[in-house]
């Protein structure tokens, strides 16, 4: 984990780019207590040990199914499983979940260092709690994300591509059906991948989305407990982009740009880092 100082810094975006619908707006001045993050998202290798320490069911082996991207089935597979309405790249796989990322026949065996996947918000709850951490407020992850840049487009600046480098996991080509994966990935990638940020924190922008403790309506609230009621779901917050991002579809690897989805919903491009406090 790596240290966060304490301090303020302006959250949110004006930018010509940013979804109103999303609430990036307005531009708030927020204080910020001292945290520490995860340098990286929490890897297969990480959840197995959780796995095999308490033998959990994630909510998508539960339910026996999660959503998968169309590039990364069979046709076989694309007839058995269902399309999802107005996102038809999307299908609802049966078994897919974090061990068998594309479905039936898919394995994480090479893809240790990679993050996890098909994780719920739920999901990620249980492992934090067993690693003695927490989810980040969405405050925390802004903050951490900016790493001490005022304003900037992305966690490195303005330029997507400063001097022509990729430094992020997203998508190249024409969204949703070619991708030229000029970036080195057609899915995702090891969480070390690409520069970090000035905090040292890596893949903040792309690769996997990551679940912020917060309910999406409560983007300003810092508070550290756990609002969560099992009985009524809410939407929490996730952050960062995934490596299906692309500026003609869903611009929101911007270090400003958020959604949310309910707490026992996962994919493939969904995943977390964990956050600590620190006791003064």
């Amino acid at each position: 984990m790596v240290s966060i100082p304490k301090g303020k810094f302006l959250m949110g975006s004006n930018d010509i780019e940013r979804f109103k619908e999303d609430k990036e707006e307005p531009v708030q001045s927020i204080e910020v207590p001292s945290f520490m993050i995860e340098k990286y998202s929490v890897t297969n290798d990480d959840f197995s040990h959780f796995v095999e320490d308490t033998g959990y069911k994630t909510d998508a082996e539960k339910y026996n199914w999660s959503f998968v991207f169309h590039l990364n089935l069979s046709q076989t597979l694309k007839n058995k499983s269902k399309k999802v309405k107005n996102v038809e790249w999307w299908y609802a796989v049966e078994k897919a979940c974090w061990f068998k990322p594309e479905g039936p026949g898919s394995n994480i065996k090479h893809r240790g260092n990679h993050p996890v996947v098909h994780i719920s918000w739920n999901d990620a709850i249980a492992y934090c709690q067993w690693s003695g951490k927490r989810l980040p407020s969405e405050v925390e992850w802004e903050y951490a994300a900016r790493g001490g840049l005022v304003q900037k487009k992305y966690p490195w600046g303005d330029e997507l591509n400063p001097g022509g480098e990729y430094v992020c996991n997203i998508w190249q080509g024409k969204f949703p059906y070619i991708n030229t994966k000029e970036d080195g990935y057609l899915n995702t990638a090891p969480v070390d991948s690409f520069p970090p940020n000035n905090f040292g924190i890596y893949n903040l922008s792309g690769n996997v989305w990551e679940w912020c403790l917060n309910n999406f309506n409560d983007k300003f609230d810092n508070s550290k407990k756990v609002k969560y009621s099992a009985y009524t779901p809410s939407f929490k917050t996730i952050r960062g982009g995934s490596f299906l991002c692309h500026s003609s579809y869903c611009n929101r690897y911007r270090v400003s740009a958020r959604t949310a989805n309910t707490i026992d919903t996962s994919s493939a491009n969904m995943g977390f880092r964990c956050a600590l406090s620190v006791d003064k």
